[in-house]
C-alpha cells in the first residue's frame, strides 16, 4: 500500500470482539503508517500480533492525550504518519481521539478516517427498535448529572442508543424506568460478535428482572425505544 504523502492523520478501526471484523484497508494502513497510536499497548499489541503488523507502538489514552498532542502535532509536521487505533471500534466514539482530531484540523492536518467496526451499529439494528432514526447517548455519567441527562431525555421520540458496563446496568435500567416508566421496549446487547453474544428484548422492567437473576459480563449496548 502507498501512504499518501501529504500529512494526515489516520483513524483506524479495530474489532469490538471477533478478529475477524477488520478491514483489509485497516490492515495495509496500520502496516504502512509511521507509528500505531493505541489506547492501551498490551491489547493492540495482540492484535497487531495476530496480523503480523510491525510497526513502532505509542500510547495514546485518556490519561496522557492532554499533554501529549503538542508533540504529537509537531511530528506530524515534520512528516511522521501516524494511525489512531483505540482498545476496540472507532477512535473517538467513547473513546480518546477527539481532541487529536480537533488539534489536527487546526495545524491543517488531513484527517483519514477509515470506515469500520463500532459496537452503536450492531446494537441498534438488531434491538428491532426504528433505526431510521436515532440518538446515541454514549455513556451516562456516572454520579453528578446522571439524574438530570435521563430526564432531559424524557420526550426523546427517536430511539436512544447507550453504552454501559455490567456494574452499572441494573442500576441504569431502574433509573430508565422511573422517567419512562417500567413497559417502555428496550434491548440489552452485550459481548457483541464474540462467541457468547447475548440480545435481550423485552420491558425496562423484564430487562430489570432477567439481569437480576443471570449473570452479567462484558460491555453493553443499551437500545431503548423513544416516546410514542
Amino acid at each position: 500500500m502507498s501512504i499518501a504523502t501529504n500529512i494526515c492523520l489516520y483513524l483506524v478501526p479495530t474489532p469490538i470482539g471477533n478478529l475477524k471484523d477488520i478491514t483489509l484497508r485497516a490492515l495495509e494502513t496500520l502496516q504502512a503508517v509511521d507509528v500505531i497510536l493505541a489506547e492501551d499497548t498490551r491489547t493492540s499489541g495482540k492484535l497487531l500480533k495476530h496480523y503480523e503488523i510491525k510497526r513502532p507502538l505509542e500510547s495514546y489514552h485518556i490519561h496522557n492525550e492532554h499533554k501529549s498532542i503538542s508533540k504529537l502535532i509537531e511530528r506530524m509536521e515534520q512528516g511522521t504518519v501516524f494511525a489512531l487505533i483505540t482498545d476496540a471500534g472507532t477512535p473517538g466514539i467513547s473513546d480518546p481521539g477527539f481532541l487529536l482530531v480537533r488539534e489536527a484540523i487546526a495545524a491543517n492536518i488531513e484527517i483519514c478516517s477509515l470506515p469500520g467496526a463500532t459496537a452503536i451499529i450492531p446494537g441498534l439494528v438488531n434491538s428491532g427498535l426504528p433505526n431510521d432514526r436515532f440518538v446515541f447517548e454514549g455513556f451516562l455519567p456516572h454520579k453528578k448529572g446522571r439524574k438530570t441527562r435521563i430526564e432531559a431525555l424524557e420526550d426523546e421520540r427517536r430511539t436512544m442508543v447507550f453504552y454501559e458496563s455490567p456494574y452499572r446496568l441494573l442500576k441504569t435500567l431502574n433509573q430508565l424506568m422511573e422517567v419512562f416508566g417500567p413497559d417502555r421496549t428496550a434491548c440489552v446487547s452485550r459481548e457483541l460478535t464474540k462467541l457468547h453474544e447475548e440480545n435481550v428484548r423485552g420491558s425496562l422492567l423484564e430487562l430489570l428482572n432477567y439481569y437480576t437473576e443471570n449473570t452479567l459480563k462484558g460491555e453493553i449496548v443499551l437500545t431503548v425505544a423513544g416516546k410514542n
